[in-house]
């Protein structure tokens, strides 16, 4: 049997056994705390999905993990999704927005029973955002500024709050690039209850064109209108925020900043 790491999260070091199987070593008290909410939360809504999610098993040990078999597929990088034609760009979309809208419509209470809260948010203090803008071109200090003032002045969304995934991003989704096509979404950690049109934020780092893809389906799949200037706004604040964070820590600094720029100059969600 092999054992390689699988990745190394906020509070959990995952560990790929055999090929087969993904396991989750918590990493302190509150890693525990969260390892244990998101195997009450998957064992809520798995059957509820159409797409695949883990089917998380809690073993105490000690040392307390999480077990569950691999789902079948690779992460989902801005370079595979230029590979895909049109047709594929479609479906993934579709399966996203359909990923959504069939957590949205699940009863909060349900959720609450198993351990959902509120999601947490991004850091825009301007004492926070003080460092970035020198590391952004002169000529969008001023619209990201703006942006940052728009967010922080948008009222409450119009669509309430749901349960949603809200970290829909590649590295969080089994992708079968020979096919094309979605065969499950994992890591349900920051999983809480939120605005629904901050679950398009992460989508957006695959692509912005699979964001605007993804609202669009899900438009038609939910019934429920969509903003697209509360999004570009809710993104803004997301990659400015982590822009921030990455020039105090070092940490992908480059990748951050050019983030954040692509963001900004396309000026709006299209």
């Amino acid at each position: 049997m092999s054992f390689s790491v699988a990745g190394r999260g906020w509070h959990s070091l995952a560990v790929d056994v055999g090929g087969r199987f993904i396991a989750k070593f918590p990493e302190g008290a509150e890693a525990e705390e969260a390892l244990r909410r998101e195997a009450s939360l998957l064992a809520a809504v798995r059957h509820m999905l159409t797409i695949a999610a883990p089917d998380m098993t809690l073993h105490e040990g000690p040392p307390l993990f999480s077990l569950h078999t691999k789902l079948p597929g690779e992460t989902l990088e801005r370079g595979g999704y230029a590979r895909l034609d049109a047709n594929a760009r479609a479906r993934l979309a579709g399966d996203i927005a359909l990923f959504f809208a069939e957590l949205h419509a699940i009863d909060p209470a349900i959720m609450r029973a198993a351990g959902a809260r509120p999601v947490g948010w991004w850091d825009t203090e301007d004492a926070t955002l003080a460092p970035v803008w020198p590391y952004l071109p002169k000529r969008l200090r001023e619209p990201a500024q703006a942006a940052i003032d728009a967010y922080r002045a948008l009222p409450l969304d119009p669509l309430g709050e749901v349960y949603g995934f809200f970290d829909a991003h590649g590295w969080n989704m089994a992708f079968d690039h020979e096919r094309g096509r979605l065969n499950g979404i994992f890591d349900f950690g920051d999983s809480g209850f939120g605005p629904p049109h901050r679950e398009f934020v992460q989508v957006s780092l695959v692509d912005p064109e699979l964001a605007a893809r993804a609202a669009d389906a899900y438009e038609a799949l939910a019934g429920r209108a969509l903003d697209r200037r509360r999004i570009f706004l809710l993104t803004a604040g997301m990659r400015l925020s982590e822009l921030a964070g990455a020039i105090e820590t070092g940490d992908h600094l480059d990748a951050m900043r050019s983030s954040a720029i692509e963001w900004l100059e396309q000026g709006e969600i299209r």
